[in-house]
């Protein structure tokens, strides 16, 4: 199984918690977009050793949440209060698992994107979000803002 890791993607600092035990995560930015990246491995597999569903939906989350605050330049941490996703194919143990997001619309107080999740460069999943924008006052939000690059 490839442990290469493609060009441009660096580890993804300062995560912790539940996302923490899922990784590790990488990251490339272009074009002011952030996309993440993630190689499938035994621990990500269900018993026919393709990513497990729940591991798609966490990532397209992370990608979603990430995609949208680099996309908007929303500094801070973007809670999801709604995600719908689809299971497009399997991405199998060993494939490369990378995420795009769309920005469709910002308001005050939300942002409504979509992001697709593909293994090998094949498409796997789809997801579309709303995520909060936490508002200016005393909230836990508000001093989480993830490290940009490039």
């Amino acid at each position: 199984m490839s442990q290469v890791i493609p060009a441009g993607f660096e580890a993804f600092d300062g995560i912790k918690g539940f996302v923490e035990t899922t990784g590790p995560l990488f990251m490339k930015t272009e074009e002011g977009k952030a996309i993440l990246g993630l190689r499938v491995e035994e621990r990500h597999c269900n018993i026919a050793d393709i990513c497990h569903g729940g591991m798609l939906m966490t990532f397209a989350d992370m990608q979603l949440g990430v995609g949208s605050q680099f996309e908007t330049k929303v500094g801070k941490f973007l809670p999801t209060v709604h995600m719908s996703c689809d299971f497009v194919a399997p991405a199998p143990l060993g494939c490369w698992l990378e995420g795009r997001t769309t920005v469709l619309k910002q308001t005050r107080k939300t942002i409504f994107a979509t992001c697709l999740l593909t293994a090998d460069g094949e498409t796997v999943f789809s997801a579309s979000g709303i995520m909060k924008i936490p508002g200016d006052g005393n909230g836990k939000f508000n001093d989480i803002v993830l490290p940009r690059r490039g």
